[in-house]
């Protein structure tokens, strides 16, 4: 499934709590630190998903979205396009799977699409989380 509407967009926004983000780093002035930050002050429970870094945003940090032991809403990649769909057949694996495979803007893949076009998983390509929520969130 893929979001072009508005409205579904923000209720999705509204109805989440859980943000898996795949590609987590806490460099300042690195975009997924400023979205990051956003989220958790907007009251988003985030979970950073890093193979090598530890504790990014004080938060405990997994090496991968199949390592976290409970569901998350979203799973939201800060990752080149090139790595979509192998975190794609990650979520497939997923005991719960999520609402949601964010790609953030400038991010996206026809193969990672195409990998969650028959479950129930909402596919968002090229947009910025931020941004829509910002826009968005509180608007149904």
């Amino acid at each position: 499934m893929f979001i072009l509407d508005e409205k579904k967009l923000a209720s999705l926004l509204d109805e989440v709590k859980v943000i898996a983000v795949i590609g987590a780093v806490d460099k300042p002035g690195r975009p997924v630190d400023r979205v990051c930050r956003y989220m958790i002050e907007e009251g988003y429970k985030i979970v950073p998903v890093h193979p090598k870094r530890k504790d990014v945003w004080g938060l405990e940090t997994y090496k991968s979205v199949k390592d976290i032991p409970f569901p998350v809403d979203i799973v939201n990649l800060f990752r080149t396009s090139q790595f979509c769909a192998d975190h794609a057949r990650e979520v497939l694996e997923l005991e719960t799977m999520p609402k949601c495979f964010w790609m953030q803007q400038g991010i996206s893949s026809p193969e990672a699409r195409e990998l969650l076009s028959g479950t129930d998983i909402t596919v968002i390509e090229d947009r910025c989380i931020m941004v829509d929520h910002k826009n968005l969130a509180g608007k149904i």
